[in-house]
């Protein structure tokens, strides 16, 4: 990145701390290398290590350490949920049915699709225009019978929140498991199992000053997935295979991390998040913010521009040193508008031309007003160059 560089893009990753790279650092050479499965000094040392990793992350989340599984990240978390539950329903003679969330991640929304196509039932629950599922979509899917209901607790495009312990309560009452892609939610919002009726809990390193390529899925109630993977006694079968050890090690840090610094460092980003909408929605005429009118994590506004083309003023942004996006990262480079904000209702001009900044608590008060001082004019220009190429 280059030093003059503002990086507003924290949702789609963060740098790794300096903390969990110091942790994970012995693990990644000759000092601590050994297979977890192995009964000797080696393998002793690698699984005292991974069971202090699952220690933190369940103290943190409000869990118990045999509830946490490694996984590869959100997305293998997810998939592991939704279809593990789908299919150990169907081997019980359950309902072949998962319901999911329409402003859902992708790795959440196709998981459910990929139970349709292996002959089950996926249903899509509508939202409001604040992102807000509809209560009566939840209280006639419950009604039908499901494997499983999964809602994100923070969407990762527009930051909405939704009310996931209520949710789950819900779903237990008609003994429903639930799931929750809390990727966005750890150490941005207070976010625990404890004392709820969620069964499943997805979480990712990489949002929260991990390495790529390590997550996890606490699961509460053991008989709840069948394995996607296969080959092994590992993690009680449920994602069998030799563990990231050094992963595992780097999420412990992180989200012990995270969850300790929430509530100090959440309110001066916030503070930030609210300075650059005001100052935008001021500067930059029939600019909205995405669910400005209901609760949203303190870290990511999306904002829709009319008019622009939402690629050629990430390109002008990027080129200018701003570093943010128009969604998910999962989804660069898609011509289709966001499925999340046209679940939204929002027209199809504005579903094509979102903004979304994501703040984190290396965000400084400069780097705010250079994207409020810098943007009105960088939108004006790529205007000007929709018009004339006729978008």
């Amino acid at each position: 990145m280059r030093p003059s560089d503002t990086y507003l893009d924290y949702a789609a990753t963060t740098p790794v701390r300096a903390e969990v790279r110091d942790a994970m650092l012995p693990y990644l050479g000759e000092e601590c290398f050994g297979n977890p499965s192995s009964g000797h000094a080696h393998g002793r040392t690698a699984r005292a290590a991974l069971d202090e990793s699952r220690r933190r992350i369940a103290e943190a989340l409000g869990g118990d350490p045999a509830e946490v599984v490694f996984t590869s990240g959100g997305t293998e978390a997810d998939n592991l949920a939704v279809l593990g539950a789908a299919l150990r329903a169907r081997s019980e003679e359950r309902p072949f049915r998962v319901a999911v969330g329409a402003t859902e991640h992708k790795a959440v929304l196709d998981a459910a699709h990929a139970v349709e196509q292996l002959g089950g039932e996926a249903v899509v629950l509508p939202v409001d225009g604040n992102g807000h599922l509809d209560r009566d979509g939840v209280d006639g899917a419950l009604a039908r019978g499901l494997a499983l209901m999964s809602v994100m607790w923070v969407n990762n495009e527009t930051g909405v929140i939704q009310d996931v312990p209520a949710l789950a309560e819900r779903a237990a009452a008609s003994g429903t498991p639930f799931h929750s892609d809390a990727v966005q939610a750890v150490g941005k919002i207070p976010c625990r199992v404890d004392g709820s009726a969620i069964s499943l809990l997805a979480i990712s390193g990489h949002k929260i000053g991990a390495p790529k390529g390590i997550g996890a899925l606490l699961v509460r109630e053991p008989d709840l997935l069948e394995p996607l993977i296969h080959g092994g006694g590992q993690q009680h079968g449920i994602r069998p295979g030799t563990e990231n050890v050094a992963g595992a090690v780097a999420l412990g840090v992180a989200v012990e991390l995270a969850v300790r610094e929430r509530e100090t460092a959440m309110p001066l980003v916030r503070a930030l998040r609210d300075r650059l909408e005001t100052g935008l929605l001021a500067a930059v005429a029939g600019t909205r913010v995405t669910g400005g009118g209901g609760e949203r994590a303190p870290h990511v506004t999306n904002l829709t521009l009319p008019g622009i083309d939402a690629g050629a003023l990430l390109v002008h942004l990027d080129q200018a040193g701003f570093q943010c996006s128009t969604g998910s990262a999962c989804s660069t480079g898609s011509a289709e508008p966001s499925h999340v904000l046209t679940a939204m209702g929002l027209s199809s001009e504005r579903a094509r031309s979102p903004l979304r900044f994501s703040l984190a608590s290396r965000t400084t008060e400069g780097e705010i007003a250079r994207v409020v001082a810098q943007l009105p004019d960088i939108v004006a220009r790529v205007r000007v160059l929709t018009e004339a190429l006729g978008r």
